[in-house]
């Protein structure tokens, strides 16, 4: 019966086709099949830097001589030379950014914050230090120069990030920085008290909240920025850093600081763009300590040298990766004053790479 069922099988069955030759083995992994593309690799791109230490000296010996002969009042010009000169020789994707700020703006600036925060810090100390008054008014006056000083460095730091991006431009399209001020007051002022409530344990947090202000209000065109970091990240760093500062006589804040820079970068995002810094601690201590070496041996005459090594350090260890999306960025320019830049003036704040 089987070999009956077999039978009547092999009469329905199709013949078999002519013996084909065995078929080719896979190809090895990572290596693409005819007709098919590989994945595209991830884009990366950096700035660049093309000015030279010896050029930036020219600018700043004719600065510093004209500084002396005005008694002064050149030093916003021969800010505006430096500051065009350093964004217009930084370039990305090949094209170069602008400066576009100006030295009257700068004075000013400089001239209302003055007007706005000094004058009154003045008038105050002569009533704590000077005028013969009764004891309350010592300690009213005391207080509120110390609430002056408290607001006087997150609005100096909101304000020339403002100005100094408002004022920055790449392809014809300008930054902005759109942060309410009194905002970013409330976040230094408590981050500032909780820092010293809780002996400094607090800092980690502080900086990450301050970091995701500044740039998550800020934009390129109608493009913004994202930050998705938070202080839980950076917490276990500086608690390390801390421990370990007296067995390395303090060289452990170094590397610390090549994890913030890194940790800031890395959760930087523009768009589907998201940025990355692979700085380490040993490669800033070298900068550091060579820096500190040329101005000593120099008695500060290498400073543009310096300056210009600082920003080939920054643009070396960061980078870009992922799609960017030029063509829909839109122009959206906003308008901002320099009394904040004035500010800020006073303290030498303002935003750095890294």
């Amino acid at each position: 019966m089987a070999s009956t069922v077999g039978s009547v099988g092999s009469f329905f069955r199709k013949p078999n086709p002519p013996s084909a030759p065995p078929a080719a083995p896979p190809p090895p992994t990572g290596i693409a099949v005819a007709g098919t593309l590989p994945p595209a690799p991830i884009a990366r791109r950096r700035l660049s830097f093309h000015g030279t230490g010896a050029t930036l000296f020219g600018i700043h010996v004719v600065n510093v001589l004209f500084i002396i002969l005005t008694l002064g009042i050149y030093y916003f010009w021969g800010k505006t030379r430096i500051r065009r000169y350093i964004f217009g020789e930084s370039a990305f994707d090949g094209d170069r950014f602008a400066y576009h700020g100006t030295a009257k703006e700068l004075m000013l600036g400089f001239v209302k914050a003055f007007v706005v925060f000094f004058v009154p810090i003045v008038f105050l100390t002569v009533v704590r230090d000077v005028l013969d008054v009764d004891p309350t008014i010592k300690g009213v006056a005391a207080l509120s120069i110390s609430i002056l000083f408290l607001m006087f460095i997150p609005v100096a730091l909101v304000g020339a990030r403002r100005y100094r991006l408002s004022r920055t431009s790449w392809r014809g399209i300008r930054f902005s920085f759109r942060g309410p001020a009194l905002q970013f007051v409330k976040i230094f002022v408590l981050g500032t008290v909780l820092t010293g409530l809780t002996f400094g344990l607090y800092y980690p947090f502080f900086m990450t909240r301050r970091q995701a202000y500044m740039v998550r209000h800020s934009y390129f065109g109608n493009e913004r920025f994202g930050f998705d970091g938070r202080g839980w990240e950076l917490f276990a760093p500086f608690l390390l850093a801390a421990v370990l500062m007296l067995p390395t006589l303090g060289l452990s804040w170094v590397w610390f600081f090549a994890r913030k820079r890194r940790f800031f970068w890395d959760h930087t995002t523009f768009g589907a763009v998201r940025f990355g810094s692979t700085v380490t601690g040993g490669a800033l201590l070298w900068l550091w300590l060579v820096n500190v070496l040329l101005l000593v041996a120099t008695i500060g005459l290498a400073w543009p040298w310096v300056r210009v090594r600082n920003i080939h350090f920054a643009f070396r260890y960061l980078d870009l990766s992922g799609p960017l999306d030029v063509e829909r960025i839109r122009q959206q320019a906003q308008q901002a004053s320099a009394t904040g830049e004035g500010l800020a003036g006073f303290l030498d704040t303002g935003f750095d790479l890294g």
